[in-house]
């Protein structure tokens, strides 16, 4: 199930978002002592993060963590954890940082290590991308990983796209699926169609899957331009 929350600006996007997270983070702390933030990388949730770091919260009660990103050293100007690094973490005083990455060591390695002793649960706020192909997080259906990733229990999962740069470093299908909230932040008319699309009929991309998934609920944040 899917609930529309539209903007006509990308700023006016931004703002709510950054409030929304700020109240998920709020009710989260009432009924436990420490809460689990998940975001994404690329360009788009640039603006919403630096929002975010603006933001009163209780930043010392709050792990924050990666939705995926590649495998890349975070000084990369690609790698997810920098935009993180230079946009959200300096307002977020206080709060502990859980990088999925950690390029000193093997990847296969790194993921079975998150794997066997991340002791956080799953995000208790998880914003969400998604690509043109309808992958999120970075769950490519064009992935040798594919059929794993979006059948293990696990909660993070190693793929490598074919038609996308660099290894990655993901949580699961099934470890999107458990997040409390869930909330996606698209824009533009195409991302709109194909998100439409995926509602209506299961397709073969990873946004499809989840929204089909049983009693998974998904905030769209979605702007004109």
């Amino acid at each position: 199930m899917i609930h529309w929350r539209i903007f006509p600006t990308r700023e006016a996007q931004a703002q709510a978002l950054a409030n929304a997270v700020v109240a998920g983070l709020d009710e989260a702390l009432t009924i436990r002592p420490r809460a689990l933030l998940a975001v994404s990388g690329g360009t788009s949730p640039k603006a919403f993060l630096t929002q975010l770091a603006r933001l009163p919260v209780a930043w010392r009660d709050i792990a924050i963590t990666l939705v995926d990103d590649r495998w890349l050293p975070p000084t990369h100007a690609q790698s997810n954890a920098r935009l993180v690094a230079e946009t959200l973490l300096p307002g977020a005083k206080g709060a502990q940082w859980l990088p999925l990455v950690d390029t000193a060591t093997d990847a296969s390695l790194q993921v079975q290590t998150l794997n066997d002793t991340w002791t956080h649960g799953v995000p208790q706020v998880c914003v969400l991308g998604m690509g043109e192909d309808g992958h999120t997080a970075s769950l490519f259906a064009d992935a040798p990983q594919w059929h794993d990733a979006i059948t293990t229990r696990q909660k993070f999962v190693l793929v490598q796209p074919q038609r996308a740069p660099y290894l990655r470093v993901s949580w699961s299908l099934a470890a999107l699926a458990a997040c409390e909230r869930l909330i996606l932040l698209i824009q533009g008319p195409a991302k709109r169609a194909l998100l439409e699309a995926a509602q209506t009929e299961e397709q073969d991309n990873a946004i499809s899957r989840l929204i089909h998934r049983e009693g998974v609920k998904i905030d769209v944040f979605w702007s004109e331009e």
